[in-house]
């Protein structure tokens, strides 16, 4: 099974005048590193990725986004359907739960497989246009004869600029 041993994402959003207001779209990049535990052995890869949003409702998104895994074999691509919506609490803190969908892509002798997952977090105004953010994660695999295990759980760390 996919145990993401460390996972940090960075997220640079480009969003309209008002932050999370339906019709914003954001787009964002992602990096960091992960590791694959499956049947045989531990891969660890680089993970980078890119992805768009578009909130069709005041402080609700869905986006769409693409990541790569490479520095080991097999390479890994992975489609995500995000939906996300950041609780408006106050100004400052935003709360954020999340829902996804992911169809993963990968080489022989491995099987393509999707998942699905939720998260939690909360960002932290700490500029007029700049979030921090930290949250979990929880995916589950429909298929995990490749894996150890049919779900994981890692962190999220992000940064939202929002314009």
């Amino acid at each position: 099974m996919k145990n993401l041993l460390f996972l940090l994402s960075i997220l640079f959003t480009s969003i309209h005048a008002d932050s999370f207001k339906k019709g914003s779209i954001g787009v964002n990049i992602a990096a960091g590193s992960a590791s694959l535990n499956t049947n045989e052995d531990t891969k660890n890869y680089t993970v980078i990725g890119a992805g768009a949003d578009y909130f069709f409702a005041d402080d609700i998104s869905l986006g769409l986004e693409y990541t790569y895994w490479s520095g080991n074999t097999p390479n890994i691509s992975q489609l995500t359907v995000p939906l996300n919506y950041y609780i408006p609490f106050s100004k400052k803190v935003l709360p954020y739960l999340g829902t996804f969908y992911r169809y993963t892509s990968m080489g022989e002798p491995y099987s393509d497989y999707s998942s699905y997952g939720v998260k939690a977090g909360i960002t932290v105004n700490i500029s007029k246009n700049t979030f921090l953010g930290a949250g979990w994660i929880e995916e589950y695999y429909k298929e995990c004869s490749n894996f150890k295990e049919c779900s994981t759980g890692y962190p999220e760390l992000l940064i939202l600029f929002t314009f």
